[in-house]
């Protein structure tokens, strides 16, 4: 029998001082069963930093042909797409083909650099592409923020995150690989 997925709300109230971005969200989010609550609220805080009213959450790890998160246009074209992880270039080049801009926020503490070291002359090469690095600590502390129905706060200034709710709070200050 197939683990079935489990299901969070949360409402986002996000204020992102950088962009002007003041808007409350109430999300739906499926969670694989092989995904960690770290990886679920790193996928919300992509969903904070990109928030739009037409950005949403796509069938993510089921579907190959999708990122994780998206944004599209009223004629269907891809504007944006969200994706999480370390890809390698073959699909970064279909992503890159595919939207209008890419976003991959890479995670994984030391093995990052090592990834990155790897795959940044080829990367270089996409106009579309910007690469985020989180923290290894910040993503571990993000997961001890999950509740089935959760209210979280995302006040963005200056390139720092500041990610609560009332369990805790948790200061991310992400690293742009590429923009």
């Amino acid at each position: 029998m197939a683990l079935k997925s489990t299901v969070y709300k949360a409402q986002l109230q996000i204020a992102d001082m950088d962009r002007g971005y003041y808007q409350d969200h109430n999300l739906t989010l499926a969670q694989h069963p092989s995904e960690t609550d770290a990886r679920m609220m790193l996928r919300l805080l992509a969903f904070a930093l990109n928030a739009s009213d037409s950005l949403q959450f796509s069938k993510g790890l089921c579907v190959e042909d999708e990122p994780e998160l998206w944004q599209k246009s009223l004629s269907d074209e891809i504007e944006l797409w969200i994706d999480f992880g370390q890809s390698d270039e073959k699909w970064v080049r279909k992503a890159c083909g595919r939207s209008q801009q890419v976003q991959l926020f890479a995670y994984g503490g030391r093995s990052v650099p090592i990834w990155w070291q790897q795959n940044q002359q080829a990367f270089s090469r996409y106009n579309n592409l910007k690469v985020w690095n989180i923290p290894e600590k910040a993503v571990k502390a993000m997961g001890d923020l999950v509740s089935r129905s959760m209210i979280v706060q995302f006040n963005i200034c200056e390139g720092e995150i500041w990610m609560s709710n009332d369990l805790g709070s948790v200061q991310i200050i992400p690293e742009i690989l590429k923009e």
